[in-house]
């Protein structure tokens, strides 16, 4: 029966100065099983040239005239390419062997004993091949997290670019026509001697009224006009109108007045602030929550805290946990990371964003932001008239 191993060829370069030697290890390959294609070379011009050769195994003699296995390990180290070397030699002592071995040598065996030099070839060059596909899964791993990473950062940037574009339309379009209605209907007011007209006139007013309350607020939560005035602005707003809808005690504190940010920081932080708060109102069952903005050692650290019931590790283990995990994913957008915490006492969320690597971030993804900019919507005066 044929072995495995007899059908294997391998490329071996042998770096021997001696014709008798070279020819003995090739017999020894060959009556172990293996079609061997070896090349015999004896100086330091000749291994750098082959060296740009492929190889599945390269077997050196320890001493060589003006030239050593030990220079060529460095040498093929050096030249950074991924091939396992034996020592093969009668002349090396222990400590050089040692040596070897720790420098990238997968074995040494002596000449006068060349029985275990067919299983040590091929276990090096299995080692090697098994440690070059785990290589190749990890790069290919990581290729693919890279992939995912920016694939998540494209769709959060296109639903702020959607979320934009659609407040846009409703300030523009929605918000002209109930404007222009509102002036209608005041034209009528004015105009009717009929009481009951005038009364139908007041009900649609308020109708109206409540139209363009409503559109506001679909705008605002769209995208919040309230950022253009600064992102310690929109936090104060967002604890203050926390309070007021829940009943919960909000309080916002920050140690600057002005925070002069990089593009795509402020939103981050924002949408932070706003998921924590949402949180909060549907699992937290608390009765006190503190956001606090702070900037230190070039790092916006945005801290938002309540004294509920805590999350646990079923919770955050949730298959379709999608909000916290999109904390995570808005963050990386800019550079920064969020940190939960929870327990007994209440739950503790951090958004971290090095300035730094925000402006780095910024200055990567530029069309983030012109898309963002390209749908601005500008605060507006119609739903009071």
């Amino acid at each position: 029966m044929t072995s495995p191993d007899s059908q294997r060829t391998l490329r071996v370069l042998h770096l021997e100065d001696s014709e008798l030697d070279h020819a003995l290890t090739l017999a020894q390959l060959k009556r172990g099983g293996l079609d061997v294609k070896m090349q015999r070379i004896d100086s330091e011009p000749e291994f750098l040239r082959a060296l740009e050769q492929d190889w599945d195994a390269i077997i050196s003699d320890y001493n060589l005239p003006g030239f050593s296995g030990l220079v060529a390990l460095d040498l093929l180290k050096a030249s950074g390419r991924d091939i396992p070397f034996l020592l093969l030699s009668g002349e090396i002592g222990e400590d050089a062997a040692v040596e070897a071995m720790r420098n990238g040598s997968a074995d040494y065996l002596p000449k006068n004993n060349m029985a275990r030099l067919v299983p040590a070839l091929l276990h090096a060059v299995d080692a090697n091949e098994t440690r070059r596909a785990h290589l190749r899964a990890d790069r290919e791993l990581g290729e693919s997290k890279q992939r995912l990473r920016e694939l998540a950062q494209h769709l959060q940037t296109s639903i702020e670019a959607e979320r934009a574009a659609i407040a846009r339309e409703i300030h523009d379009d929605v918000g002209g026509s109930l404007s222009a209605l509102n002036f209608d209907l005041a034209w009528i007011a004015r105009h009717s001697d009929s009481p009951a007209v005038r009364q139908r006139v007041a009900s649609a007013l308020e109708t109206l009224t409540l139209a363009i309350e409503a559109s506001q607020r679909v705008m605002h939560n769209l995208r919040p006009a309230i950022l253009e005035q600064g992102l310690v602005a929109a936090l104060q707003w967002m604890s203050a109108r926390f309070e007021r809808r829940t009943g919960l005690a909000c309080r916002f504190s920050s140690d600057r007045e002005t925070l002069d940010l990089p593009p795509g920081v402020p939103l981050v932080a924002y949408r932070t602030a706003q998921e924590a708060l949402t949180n909060v109102t549907k699992h937290a069952l608390a009765t006190r929550v503190s956001i606090e903005l702070t900037v230190a050692a070039g790092t916006l650290t945005l801290e938002v805290s309540d004294n509920g019931r805590g999350l646990d590790r079923d919770d955050l283990a949730k298959e379709r946990s999608f909000g916290i995990r999109g904390l995570h994913e808005r963050a990386s957008t800019v550079g920064g990371w969020v940190d939960l915490s929870s327990g007994a006492g209440g739950t503790t969320l951090i958004l971290s964003v090095p300035l730094q690597a925000a402006e780095v971030a910024a200055g990567m993804a530029p069309s983030h932001e012109q898309e963002l900019a390209s749908a601005q919507v500008n605060p507006s005066n119609w739903g009071d008239l």
